[in-house]
């Protein structure tokens, strides 16, 4: 719930970049609003109406209309007759998978974060920014029956996690202030303690060579992340292993997972 929760927020962002891309002439605003549109769908949903794409989009309900037909003859969405929704199509699916395939790292990450994974009995995902999420892009669980479900595609706050709050750390000061702009102009209301969290990761960082997260997100939840520039000179990506709080205490997760999470990103780094 609390994921489906912050994912609402992010319709708002997604507005005001339309509103500031408007100025630009070379910006073609049709294109971004199917682009929204095809983002609408989240990790576990199967089908959406046009009703909920228009609030998740903020546009006119007759706008969607237009854009969910057009989708639908490129191929990009299949309407379902039956429920009166639509799902994502073949060449959206087909987007997705060359994307994926395209980052070797996650073939050559697997074998190594399943190995952690067990070792902590908890979950181990690599993950990449999307606007103020990160998404998962590999995942792996161990076999303990208890531990995070969440799978390939799912996304969580950039602001409140281990793993977002490593990106941050590891980006450019300019580019992780304009992060944290929107974050703020999200909820003005929870954004002290969300900068005081953010700005403690950054130190955490420095001295202990990974950003937390104790309940910051979900009280049940524990996790730590490294992010890590790979050696490609591809986008950022951050490395986390979370799991229940009553199964990963701060002081395994720093004193026994952390020096194997470092070997791990070390490992990712060198290729």
């Amino acid at each position: 719930m609390a994921q489906e929760h912050y994912e609402d927020q992010e319709d708002s962002v997604s507005e005001a970049k339309q509103s500031n891309a408007k100025e630009d002439r070379h910006f073609v605003t049709a294109l971004a609003r199917g682009l929204d549109v095809l983002s609408c769908f989240r990790s576990g949903e199967k089908t959406l109406g046009n009703q909920e794409l228009a609030e998740r989009t903020k546009l006119p309900k007759s706008t969607i209309s237009r854009l969910t037909y057009t989708l639908t003859k490129l191929g990009y969405l299949d309407y379902d007759d039956h429920i009166g929704k639509y799902r994502l199509g073949t060449a959206s699916l087909a987007l997705g998978s060359a994307m994926l395939s395209k980052l070797d790292i996650r073939q050559y990450a697997r074998p190594y974060m399943q190995e952690l994974a067990d070792f902590s009995r908890a979950t181990v995902s690599l993950g990449m920014r999307d606007r103020l999420s990160m998404i998962y892009i590999e995942n792996c669980r161990s076999e303990a029956a208890l531990t995070l479900r969440l799978d390939v595609g799912a996304r969580i706050p950039i602001a409140q996690t281990a793993m977002g709050r490593a990106y941050l750390a590891e980006t450019t000061p300019a580019e992780r202030n304009d992060i944290l702009d929107h974050v703020r102009e999200q909820d003005e209301t929870k954004w002290p303690s969300v900068r005081d969290g953010v700005m403690r990761s950054i130190e955490e960082y420095s001295t202990l060579g990974c950003c937390t997260s104790f309940g910051d997100w979900q009280p049940d939840v524990n996790a730590i992340a490294v992010a890590f520039r790979p050696a490609n000179g591809g986008a950022i990506l951050s490395i986390n292993c979370g799991g229940p709080a009553f199964n990963l205490a701060p002081d395994f997760l720093l004193g026994e997972v952390k020096p194997r999470l470092l070997t791990l990103v070390d490992r990712l780094q060198r290729g």
